[in-house]
């Protein structure tokens, strides 16, 4: 025989399943994420290292990436910043769709707010990645001779 709160257990996990996915997609936004900021740090660190040690234009070219990079690290740190708040959100809806189904204590619009909330700090965290890589895109310059322009063919050596 089936206890009685049984079917109320299978309905919380149904709804908490959906919210449960989508905090499995913010864990890999956020992998994404680290791991350009990662990256940036290493490179930063790597010019820091080398700029000491040259003179002339070379050095004000680095010492401007430099500037750049340290512009990329910030908006990765808000970008992770708001994709983990979105996550923290995400499991606050969980726990409360949870306890809501199993207690009926009323909490719909509060789990409402918090899933509006989750979205929203979802959206700007990726807003401030695509500004990541837009900024990382416009400072990356590949010459000519590299590339091939037309055609879509590589020119061969």
């Amino acid at each position: 025989m089936i206890p009685d709160y049984t079917p109320g257990i299978a309905l919380a996990i149904q709804f908490a399943v959906a919210p449960a996915l989508l905090l499995v997609g913010v864990g890999g936004i956020l992998n994404v994420v680290a791991v350009r900021l990662a990256r940036v740090v290493d490179r930063a660190r790597a010019l820091e290292r080398h700029v000491p040690e040259i003179d002339g234009p070379l050095r004000a070219q680095e010492i401007a990436e430099l500037r750049v990079l340290d512009r990329r690290m910030k908006i990765c740190h808000a970008s992770v910043g708001l994709c983990t708040a979105a996550g923290f959100l995400i499991c606050l809806v969980v726990a409360l769709l949870f306890v809501n189904s199993m207690m009926d204590r009323g909490y719909d619009n509060l789990v409402s707010v918090l899933f509006v909330l989750a979205m929203a700090a979802l959206s700007l965290g990726l807003v401030l990645f695509l500004t990541e890589i837009t900024i990382a895109m416009r400072v990356v310059k590949v010459s000519d001779a590299y590339v091939s322009r037309g055609h879509g063919r590589r020119h061969r050596d």
